[in-house]
C-alpha cells in the first residue's frame, strides 16, 4: 500500500480542493492510503468516509505570504511540515501540497532530506506541447544559481523521470539555449554543453531554443533556475493571455463572431485543454530521498487528483530508489 502524507490546509482552495482531489483519488486507486494534515473539523466538512483515510489534526498551517526557512523553524506543527516528517519517520513514503512553494522545498531538504550525490535538487514539472505529449523541463526554480555539474545532475534526474514515469524508453535531452549551435551561450551553458555531450548514458540532442519547447522539440529540457522560472512564467502567462484575448474577441465580434465560435466550441476546448497542463500533475523536487510534490497554488479538484496520481507511479516504479542507487554508484566511482 502506498502512503501520501497530504498538506491539506495548502493552497487558495484549501481544504475543499484538496479533499475532493483526495476523495476522487481513493475512489480510483485501491492501492493508496492518505494522510490528512490539517484541522480536522474542516476537512471532515468535505470528507468521504473511507478506511483508507486519516486524519491528523493541527491548527497550525503555513501561510503563502511565510518566509520559508523561519516558517519551518517556527511553525514545527505546520500542517505541510507534520506531513514531511511523516515521510522522514517513514510513515509515509510521500509528500503533497500546494501551500507555499519556498516552505515546502525548504521542508523537502532539511527534513526529508536529498539522496547523497546530488548537489542541489531541482524543481520539475511536465508542461505541456502541441501534440499533447508534454516535456519535462527543470530546474523551474529550486535554485537561483547553477553550475554546470548542477545542470548535468538535472539531466540525469529528469531522464529518470521521463523513463520510470511517464514510460519514454530514450527521453531526448535538450539544453535550454539562445541558439542551437554548440558555439551559442554563455559559460555556463558551455560547459554544460561538454558535460552533456560526453555523457554516454543520456541521449543528449544538443541546445535547444525556447520558442521550439511546445514543439516537442525534447522530452527532457534542463536550465538553470532562474532561466527555468521565468521560461514557465512566460509560458502560463501566454496561456492565459491567449484565452482572454480570443473569449474576448467571441464576446466583442457581435452575432457572427459568436456564431463562429458555437462551430468551433469543440476546437476551442481542445486549444484550451492542450495549454493545460495540470492533468500532468505537480512540479517535483527531484533529488531528494522521497517524492515531495508540489501542486499549483490554485489547483481545483482535478490538479490534486492528478498529482496524487503522478505520485502513485512514481511509488510504482521506484523511482527515487533507482536515482539513490545512480548517484552512488557514482560517488563510489569518484572515489
Amino acid at each position: 500500500m502506498k502512503k501520501i502524507a497530504v498538506d491539506a490546509m495548502g493552497g487558495d482552495n484549501a481544504p475543499k480542493a484538496i479533499i475532493d482531489g483526495v476523495n476522487r483519488a481513493i475512489e480510483t486507486f485501491s492501492d493508496i492510503e492518505i494522510q490528512l494534515y490539517g484541522d480536522e473539523a474542516k476537512i471532515k466538512t468535505y470528507l468521504k468516509d473511507s478506511d483508507r483515510i486519516s486524519i491528523i489534526h493541527t491548527d497550525e498551517k503555513i501561510n503563502s505570504d511565510d518566509e520559508p526557512a523561519k516558517a519551518i523553524r517556527r511553525k514545527k506543527q505546520a500542517s505541510m511540515i507534520l506531513a514531511a516528517k511523516a515521510v522522514k519517520d517513514g510513515e509515509a513514503d510521500a509528500v503533497l501540497s500546494a501551500g507555499n512553494t519556498g516552505a515546502l522545498l525548504a521542508a523537502g531538504l532539511f527534513i526529508v532530506g536529498r539522496i547523497k550525490g546530488v548537489d542541489r535538487p531541482g524543481l520539475m514539472s511536465t508542461l505541456p506541447t502541441t501534440d499533447g505529449a508534454g516535456y519535462d523541463m527543470l530546474d523551474l526554480g529550486a535554485n537561483a544559481e547553477n553550475t554546470a555539474d548542477h545542470l548535468h545532475q538535472y539531466a540525469i534526474l529528469g531522464s529518470f523521470y521521463a523513463k520510470n514515469v511517464r514510460g519514454i524508453k530514450k527521453p531526448r535531452i535538450g539544453l535550454l539555449n539562445n541558439g542551437t549551435e554548440s558555439t551559442k551561450g554563455d559559460p555556463l551553458r558551455k560547459a554544460t554543453y561538454e558535460l552533456l555531450s560526453n555523457d554516454n548514458t543520456l541521449h543528449f540532442i544538443g541546445n535547444v531554443e525556447a520558442r521550439d519547447l511546445m514543439a516537442g522539440v525534447a522530452d527532457v529540457v534542463v536550465a538553470d533556475g532562474f532561466t527555468g522560472n521565468a521560461v514557465l512564467k512566460s509560458i502560463e502567462g501566454t496561456a492565459i493571455g491567449i484565452m482572454k484575448q480570443l473569449k474576448s474577441a467571441v464576446n466583442d465580434g457581435g452575432f457572427k463572431s459568436k456564431l463562429g465560435a458555437l462551430f468551433l466550441k469543440d476546437s476551442l476546448y481542445q486549444l484550451k485543454d492542450s495549454l493545460d497542463y495540470s492533468s500532468a500533475g505537480g512540479a517535483v523536487l527531484l533529488g531528494l530521498k522521497a517524492p515531495v510534490v508540489k501542486s499549483h497554488g490554485s489547483s481545483d479538484e482535478k490538479a490534486i487528483f492528478y498529482t496524487i496520481k503522478q505520485i502513485r507511479s512514481m511509488l510504482e516504479t521506484d523511482v527515487v530508489n533507482q536515482l539513490v542507487e545512480t548517484f552512488s554508484k557514482e560517488e563510489r566511482a569518484d572515489d
